[in-house]
């Protein structure tokens, strides 16, 4: 199995997750197709790269970071095969290294938000908002963590294994269980797989519940985001997809059976308004959701969006 399929499997069945690791694998595995295709042939090359594109595009349709770390990637205008192959590699290399500085900058930006003896509730996982925590600890910061199950894949059991190794006292908690809990909670740290030119922010199912239970307490609600999750599609009024998974995450195919005509809903993300978010915390630094259009327009650019449009290669 080549690197590209191994690597596509892995994303569509969660081996790999995390938005931004789901990125940087994409990049890597475009990379790595690039250096083993063996042609001459320009027209070859862009086909069997523009393939590539398309079979890690299609694994998770949600998660922005994705078809962002993609068509970044596959920004190259080449009059050769070696030439197209280097532009490949170097912007995939430089893209894998920039996504990780990125999250180092955001753990330092967001670490200032908060205060020793903190106590941050955070869901699922995300590299970008464990960083803000594990930075604030790490700085001396006295604080401690609750973090939810995640269900149905259980996502929180890989932000609570990221916490006890740097030693961090934490909370398992139900995802039903955010409301009770809230009121011990000093503020909300969560990730993003995608945020709209609007401010809006797609995330793993459950967070809008969060933002709710914190604007009820007022508890400041912090998301953690690379500025490659902000959605360029967006700006030209496309919705971002709601990924619906495999109803067996949710009821085992037996109990499928027993009830025959019960229909079970098994979305992988919600959408969270702008208006329940205090702050975004980017590499750029910390910004209001409002502040999502110029991310879109300055930093990222039409560049991104031009690339899938106009074809690669050219």
């Amino acid at each position: 199995m080549t690197v590209l399929q191994e690597t596509a499997d892995k994303i569509k069945n969660m081996e790999i997750r995390g938005a931004g690791r789901i990125a940087r694998a994409a990049a890597l595995a475009l990379k790595e197709e690039a250096k083993t295709i063996e042609t001459d042939s320009l027209d070859e090359f862009n086909a069997r790269m523009k393939a590539a594109y398309n079979t890690l595009y299609a694994t998770r349709p949600t998660a922005v970071s994705l078809p962002n770390a993609l068509r970044i990637v596959m920004r190259y205008k080449a009059a050769s095969v070696s030439e197209a192959r280097g532009q490949i590699v170097a912007n995939a290399d430089t893209f894998i290294v920039s996504s990780e500085n990125s999250v180092k900058k955001i753990g330092e930006i967001g670490a200032r938000r908060l205060r020793s003896g903190d106590t941050i509730m955070t869901h699922c996982n995300s590299s970008a908002a464990a960083s803000i925590i594990q930075t604030a600890f790490s700085h001396g910061k006295k604080i401690s963590v609750i973090a939810t199950e995640t269900r149905p894949r259980m996502q929180g059991y890989v932000t609570v294994d990221i916490m006890q190794k740097a030693g961090i006292p934490t909370t398992l908690i139900l995802d039903s269980a955010v409301r009770y809990f809230m009121k011990k909670v000093d503020a909300v740290v969560v990730g993003a797989d995608a945020i709209t030119v609007n401010g809006n922010l797609i995330n793993k199912v459950g967070t809008s519940q969060l933002s709710l239970a914190a604007q009820e307490a007022r508890v400041p609600f912090i998301v953690a985001a690379e500025t490659y999750k902000f959605s360029p599609r967006t700006l030209l009024g496309e919705m971002v997809e709601i990924e619906e998974r495999d109803p067996a995450e949710v009821l085992s195919l037996d109990m499928q059976k027993k009830w025959p005509n019960l229909k079970v809903a098994n979305p992988a993300f919600d959408i969270t308004p702008h208006r329940y978010i205090d702050m975004i915390c980017t590499e750029l630094g910390a910004i209001p959701p409002e502040m999502a259009y110029w991310i879109i327009t300055e930093k990222l650019g039409w560049e991104i969006e031009d690339s899938a449009e106009n074809g690669f290669g050219k």
